[in-house]
């Protein structure tokens, strides 16, 4: 811990936004789900969140790990802007626990405030602006962690007329969800682990009805929300199990909501082999069997199944290959040419040329 006087100094810790004083000098987190209660100089499970003297501070306001335009694809979001860039930043930790995370370099990392890149959200939005991009992603590592700069930022970008979007496990607060969507939070992707077994075992502990919860309300609120399934080998690539994923899915995201299955490769402590592309094809049929009107497979470049067909006639809609769009063939109106059928996109095709070399 660094001194009170470093600590005030510090352009990246700010008082926290979502809390309530206990008795005693504790404090209760009311950021995410795991609700941490904190003694005085206690961190929360997260890293980022500190009690000093009876209230909480968040050590990671303004603090980038990562800055970089992207193609919005690659988060991925398939029926939000596509074609789009978006200026995607990231800070550290995670409030789960994964044992496969890909992004544990920055997920199993501490923040240090001492060492922290500052970014304020007025030069994120410049940047953003600078470099020509449609929107903002706050994305790598559990976003919900960079909510106090989140909330501020968006709120510009919007000024902006830029779109916001998150890249989250959703396991936030129901209070920090709405204040990030009247804040101008405008989609969110977010991961699907597994069932409760997954949560409970491999999560940290962590209870997979709030995320199912959160999606939910996500929709209620009138973000665009797609769904990823990260399928990894030997612990969910079970039949019964996507059956029961897909259920879900249908029950509090409904059939036009994007459904991922993603597959996974070895990363930070999990050494399984890659999915198999046979089980993951498995999925999708599943997924489209029961009722999913836009299942996809990702981390399969060149697969048939990145692609967006009509649900209705089956007319190839837009042709990707990985996060490219290749070919759009939507009409006016996002309308399958040969039948009519309305597909759910939210924001317009941007077709640049220039953003592939």
């Amino acid at each position: 811990m660094f001194t009170p006087e470093q600590f005030r100094k510090s352009s990246t810790v700010r008082e926290a936004l979502l809390y309530r004083r206990l008795r005693s000098s504790k404090v209760q987190c009311l950021l995410c789900e795991r609700k941490c209660v904190l003694e005085e100089k206690q961190t929360g499970f997260c890293g980022t969140r500190v009690n000093v003297e009876g209230k909480l501070y968040t050590l990671v306001y303004g603090d980038l790990s990562v800055i970089e335009s992207r193609p919005i694809e690659i988060k991925p979001f398939f029926h939000f802007w596509p074609g789009s860039k978006a200026l995607t930043v990231s800070t550290w930790s995670c409030n789960f626990k994964c044992p496969w995370c890909q992004n544990f370099q920055l997920s199993a990392t501490l923040p240090n405030p001492l060492k922290a890149f500052f970014l304020p959200p007025r030069e994120i939005v410049k940047e953003a602006l600078l470099r020509g991009d449609q929107g903002l992603c706050v994305s790598f590592q559990e976003p919900t962690l960079f909510f106090e700069a989140s909330i501020e930022t968006f709120k510009l970008a919007r000024e902006n007329k830029l779109y916001n979007t998150f890249v989250s496990n959703g396991y936030m607060s129901l209070e920090a969800l709405n204040m990030l969507a009247d804040s101008g939070l405008n989609g969110i992707k977010i991961d699907v682990k597994g069932d409760e077994e997954v949560y409970r075992k491999y999560c940290g502990g962590v209870n997979v009805d709030f995320v199912w919860r959160n999606i939910k309300e996500a929709k209620r609120k009138g973000l665009h929300v797609e769904v990823v399934h990260l399928v990894v080998t030997g612990l969910n690539d079970k039949e019964e199990k996507i059956i029961g994923l897909v259920e879900k899915h249908l029950r509090f995201a409904g059939s036009e909501t994007p459904l991922h299955f993603t597959r996974y490769f070895p990363a930070y402590k999990f050494k399984q082999p890659p999915t198999s592309i046979k089980f993951l094809e498995k999925a999708y049929k599943i997924a489209k069997r029961e009722g999913v009107k836009f299942p996809y497979l990702g981390n399969v470049p060149g697969h048939k199944y990145e692609s967006t067909y009509c649900p209705n006639c089956g007319e190839l809609l837009i042709k990707r290959w990985n996060v490219k769009i290749l070919r759009y063939n939507l009409s006016k109106g996002n309308k399958c040419p040969r039948c009519g059928e309305r597909v759910p996109i939210t924001g317009k095709y941007v077709s640049n040329k220039f953003l592939f070399h």
